[in-house]
């Protein structure tokens, strides 16, 4: 059959960008331990605080010889330093492999081959992280003030303090997002998981520990913001407007805090692409 026109029309349609694609990741990460029973059960533990803080405020509301276990705003700081070990070990159970893994089976070629952006892969993997950690800080934290109204059947406790809401949400982004970013960036320096995991605890725990020694030979505790830890303690104190538990500024930790964000973002960048680099 002869063929009578080989011309081509270009494309009159409408050109949609890509976009989204981080949703994919992340769902897929979220549903990989989802689907994990240990992982379950981790997060389960993660919230019988939650359930202890939250039979002190039925028994302070119903039971006048109780009263002495009534909310403060106290309280819900204290609940979110107690969720400082659970973040500890979701960080490492969660993140510890999100890009690790990748590099080890050479994927990150295979990402960044599709119409998918450095950013874009990056925002996949750190959702999974940030929504498991804010389901063991906001989401109890906030559940709790909750409670406290049903219990009480008043919102006097809520609009004395007001301030409240903002500071737990501010102070849950914040101890999150700080782990969250140091986390992935480990993670990207290796092919092991195990070894991230490790690192990661090695950089919280260790630097406490120079923190401890430190306080010991200075008799003061001013040296704080070398700890990952401590910084975090005293940055939650300001935002919930309590005294500071050490003397070093605030504005110390809040720059020591911004440096564990920036710091892993310029590592990021370097790690996450699709040819290995070689350092």
């Amino acid at each position: 059959m002869p063929i009578h026109d080989q011309s081509y029309r270009r494309y009159q349609g409408v050109r949609l960008p890509v976009t989204g694609a981080w949703t994919i990741i992340a769902a897929h990460g979220l549903m990989s331990f989802l689907r994990r029973r240990a992982f379950l059960a981790v997060m389960v533990a993660a919230w019988i605080p939650f359930v202890v803080y939250a039979v002190r405020i039925y028994f302070a509301a119903n039971f006048s010889q109780a009263s002495v276990l009534a909310p403060t705003p106290d309280m819900f700081r204290q609940f979110l330093d107690n969720q400082g070990f659970w973040i500890f070990i979701v960080t490492i159970y969660v993140g510890a492999g999100l890009i690790a893994n990748d590099r080890r089976a050479n994927a990150l070629q295979l990402y960044l081959s599709k119409p998918l952006t450095r950013t874009e892969y990056v925002a996949g993997k750190m959702a999974v992280l940030v929504t498991f950690l804010l389901a063991i800080t906001l989401i109890p934290t906030i559940l709790l003030l909750l409670l406290q109204v049903v219990f009480y059947g008043s919102f006097a406790f809520a609009r004395a303090n007001l301030g409240l809401v903002p500071s737990i949400t501010l102070a849950s982004l914040v101890d999150t997002f700080v782990n969250a970013f140091v986390m992935l960036a480990i993670s990207s320096l290796s092919k092991s998981a195990r070894f991230s995991g490790i690192v990661y605890a090695g950089v919280a725990l260790f630097s406490h520990a120079v923190f401890g020694l430190l306080t010991l030979i200075t008799g003061g505790t001013r040296v704080a913001w070398v700890s990952f830890i401590a910084n975090l303690e005293q940055t939650g104190d300001v935002i919930f407007r309590v005294a500071p538990r050490y003397e070093v500024p605030a504005a110390v930790s809040f720059i020591a805090l911004a440096a564990l964000i920036i710091v892993p973002i310029f590592i990021l960048e370097r790690r996450v692409r699709g040819v290995e680099v070689i350092a």
